[in-house]
Parts: structure tokens; C-alpha cells; sequence
């Protein structure tokens, strides 16, 4: 079994994060929508979607959740590695 750090890990350097941040702007793009309309529609400041598409933000479920239905999706399909398949 895989010890885990009590320490939390480096944005950039979680594979989960990766995984959210591209899921988010893959669907944005592909909805033609900018960071400033995504953010409009989740309730957030436009500065964080930057930031959490780059991966430097560490997303809490609750921005999950907006952000996935802002997108047309529901929230686990933002944390599925779709470039695994």
C-alpha cells in the first residue's frame, strides 16, 4: 500500500488536478465559451478558472459541483482521465 504524505502535494505535481484542469478547458473551449462567461455561469472570479485550468489551484468539491454544471456536465466527469482510455 502507497504511503500518502500528511503533507499536501504541489498543485502541479497531482495527477488529479491535471486531470480537472484539462477536463475544464477541454469542455470550455469546446462550448466556445471564455474563462470570464465560464466563470460568470459558476459563480466564481474569472482569475480562478485561469488559475485552476492551469493547475495551480486546488479546487474544492463545492467549485466542482459549480463548475461542472456551469459546463453541461456532472461533477465526476471532470475528474475522469479521459487520456488513459
Amino acid at each position: 500500500m502507497r504511503e500518502i504524505s500528511r503533507m499536501s502535494p504541489e498543485t502541479n505535481k497531482c495527477k488529479l488536478v491535471k486531470t480537472f484542469a484539462a477536463n475544464v478547458r477541454r469542455r470550455r473551449l469546446a462550448l466556445g465559451l471564455s474563462q470570464e462567461a465560464l466563470a460568470e455561469l459558476a459563480g466564481v472570479h474569472r482569475t480562478y478558472v485561469g488559475m485552476l485550468e492551469r493547475g495551480e489551484k486546488n479546487v474544492t468539491i463545492y467549485n466542482i459541483e459549480r463548475i461542472a454544471l456551469a459546463l453541461g456536465l456532472q461533477p465526476q466527469e471532470l475528474l475522469i482521465d479521459s487520456d488513459s482510455d
